[in-house]
């Protein structure tokens, strides 16, 4: 049965990344959101030791399971939660495996896991980055154009093509060790069945970074353009079977949807710590003006700010709840693609409607620059972007429960 208590082993954990995040990450939050690109290596390199000692704090991580088979995604929740509560861009550069490995973990081998995820336990950091989205298609995955064709002399696939806005994309091919995961079509007239998730090493030849975006939020992370031109890359790394059924997308995109699965409550997590860290700062700047939260009253005698914090606790309680559920569902083997979605949904509304609200109440305090609500506000909007917006993950959520397949309801 799900509890919604940390077990005592997370618990420890948590204490150890809110001295990092206290410590470590708050302090330069203001001076990273001012110089975006430039990496943050004193939280890399600290972050890469320590975690090292804790199991990892990414999808790698989580395929360990080195707490017990119920502990791995809800410990990277609660690990997740916490950073982002000391800086959401700072916590996306932390080295040992985010999306790619995620991919990796969804479709890959046991003999492919073993191979790629290993090198996150190395002596030094290491990134990864997955590869999705294209500039013409973005939620609608089939439309994607990128190719991957194969030489049979050579025994290598040949790929072709453009992904855009890549997080951690520069980063992960900064070392020969990291890597990204490709999702580009072996088969264009099987649609989505011909999908499939290649990993691209970096320094291979063909794979180059050729543009870094300039953000609103989130700027300590990068996001980049990457091209591939005749990049080949061993037959052994397409991930899973290259065997393409027309009538049964299994590797292709159920795999994708398997990465989101597990991804998605991971960005929902990193919403819930910012929204946190908005509505404590808040709570606090009230109280130093003499504004007291007077809870127990009827809801008529309240004052109009005391409505609006209790409501955004509420809404918080409620969004950090969903995430529990669906990375306990993770853990214990249970299908969670409806909990997955519903969760992102409810966090990115969430996080956004309290960094909204607090920039309101504070006035010109909360969009001066001397505070960093401003700057959450800003931080806030791509918990409803990435790893499927809002709009897309509503539609998940309304074909599962309706129980209409995507050309039944688009």
């Amino acid at each position: 049965m799900i509890d919604f208590e940390i077990p005592e082993k997370i618990a420890g954990t948590r204490l150890v990344v809110e001295t990092v995040a206290v410590n470590m990450m708050r302090p330069v939050s203001r001076y990273f959101d001012e110089h975006e690109h430039e990496i943050p290596w004193d939280y890399i390199n600290f972050m890469h030791t320590a975690t090292r000692a804790m199991g990892g704090t990414s999808m790698a991580a989580s395929e360990g399971k080195k707490e017990g088979p119920h502990f791995g995604f809800q410990r990277l929740a609660v690990m997740v939660e916490v950073l982002s509560w000391g800086d959401a861009g700072i916590y996306l550069d932390t080295p040992g495996g985010m999306l790619g490995s995620a991919a990796v973990s969804a479709t890959g081998t046991p003999e492919q896991k073993e191979r790629f995820l290993k090198r996150f336990r190395g002596e030094k950091p290491v990134f990864d980055a997955m590869c999705m989205t294209e500039p013409q298609c973005g939620s609608d995955t089939s439309a994607i154009r990128t190719t991957a064709v194969l030489d049979k002399e050579k025994k290598e696939w040949v790929l072709n093509g453009e992904k855009i806005f890549v997080t951690s994309g520069h980063k992960a091919m900064l070392d020969s060790e990291g890597f990204i995961v490709v999702w580009a079509t072996i088969d264009s007239k099987a649609g989505r069945a011909g999908m499939r998730p290649f990993v691209v090493e970096a320094k291979t030849p063909g794979c180059q970074v050729t543009k870094m975006e300039h953000k609103l939020g989130i700027r300590a992370s990068d996001t980049v353009s990457i091209v591939l031109q005749d990049c080949r890359v061993p037959y052994e790394n397409i991930l899973g079977s290259p065997e393409v059924v027309t009538d049964k997308a299994t590797t292709g995109f159920k795999g994708a949807m398997a990465t989101f699965d597990a991804t998605r409550p991971i960005v929902a997590a990193q919403a819930i710590g910012l929204a946190r860290a908005t509505l404590e700062l808040l709570k606090e700047m009230l109280t130093e003006r003499g504004v007291s939260i007077r809870y127990g009253l009827p809801r008529q005698k309240l004052t109009s700010i005391e409505k609006d914090v209790i409501e955004m606790e509420i809404q918080l309680r409620s969004a950090w709840w969903l995430v529990l559920k669906a990375v306990w569902m993770m853990d214990n083997g249970k299908p969670n693609s409806l909990e997955s979605s519903m969760c992102k949904v409810r966090a990115g509304d969430v996080v956004n409607r309290i960094t909204q609200k607090a920039v309101e109440i504070m006035g010109p305090l909360g969009y001066s620059r001397e505070y960093l609500l401003e700057k959450w506000f800003r931080d806030a909007k791509i918990s409803d972007i990435y790893e499927g917006t809002g709009q897309i993950n509503r539609l998940v959520v309304a074909r599962q429960i309706l129980g209409y397949r995507s050309s039944e309801l688009r």
